[in-house]
């Protein structure tokens, strides 16, 4: 391949080189290394605007809720993790909970993520949600199809009522392919620092996929509303779906002193 001078800068630095050297089967790609330099400088710019954001945010004692949905596998924590890695930790927060325990199963589905709002000048991060019971459970039988429906006619109000008391409501939908859920399931099952993520939810994922698209479907029919609408965010190529996230976080929000010419898209290739 023909390199131009500015990708060539970009191979020279440290981490080029590193990410040259990293090329697989000990030979040098520097197709695939330029591409993730690229993806890193791109994620780099969109971070220092984060930390611009985030600072109005604080300054201005603003609160926001970042949703991430998606199936199992779809890169939805490793998207959070580059959101909030040069984030100040005091001012934000990730809610990733647990199936409820027997207290919270009496309890009004909604208590136990009302109590995870965001106080003033915080960010939290939602790594699955409420949503759970739009998807997950009835397809898993975790939920009466009675409890469904009530949330279905519930939560765009309870939605409502949130972005009124002043909160900034941002939902993404990862969504990837059967083909590249079970592609990931498998470097999972065979990572021994990542087979631990892999629940019994996941073992059915694949026999379940159509179900799960189901429900999806039905989900975004009734609650892609005007005030709360989803974001769906092809997530087959994880750096691609890294960048769409960040920037449709940062053009959703008007805080002071925006680059709108950055956060113009730009399109980022790259292997699976």
């Amino acid at each position: 391949m023909e390199l131009k001078k500015k990708d060539i800068k970009l191979l020279e630095t440290k981490k080029g080189l590193i990410s040259l050297l990293q090329s697989d089967n000990g030979q040098l790609n520097f197709v695939k290394a330029l591409r993730t330099m690229k993806y890193e400088k791109r994620i780099e710019q969109l971070q220092e605007e984060l930390i611009k954001l985030q600072a109005w945010i604080s300054n201005n004692k603003k609160k926001v809720v970042i949703v991430f949905e998606g199936r199992d596998a779809a890169g939805k924590g490793g998207a959070i993790r580059r959101i909030v890695e040069h984030l100040n930790p005091r001012e934000y927060r990730i809610v990733a909970l647990p199936k409820p325990n027997e207290a919270e199963d009496g309890q009004w589905y909604f208590q136990r993520y009302v109590r995870k709002l965001p106080q003033e000048g915080e960010i939290v991060f939602f790594d699955r949600s409420w949503y759970n019971r739009a998807v997950v459970e009835p397809v898993n039988g975790f939920c009466t199809e009675e409890q469904y429906e009530l949330f279905m006619s519930e939560v765009n109000d309870i939605e409502r009522m949130w972005i009124n008391s002043g909160i900034y409501l941002i939902k993404i939908y990862f969504s990837i392919t059967k083909e590249q859920q079970a592609k990931r399931f498998n470097d999972i099952i065979n990572s021994p620092i990542k087979k631990w993520k892999y629940s019994s939810v996941d073992k059915k994922a694949q026999e379940l996929f159509d179900v799960y698209s189901e429900y999806k479907n039905v989900m975004f029919e009734r609650t892609n509303t005007e005030l709360a609408p989803w974001k769906i965010i092809d997530a087959n190529k994880k750096y691609k779906a890294r960048v769409e996230s960040i920037e449709h976080i940062l053009n959703m929000i008007p805080y002071d002193d925006k680059n709108l010419r950055l956060l113009k898209p730009k399109n980022f290739e790259e292997e699976n």
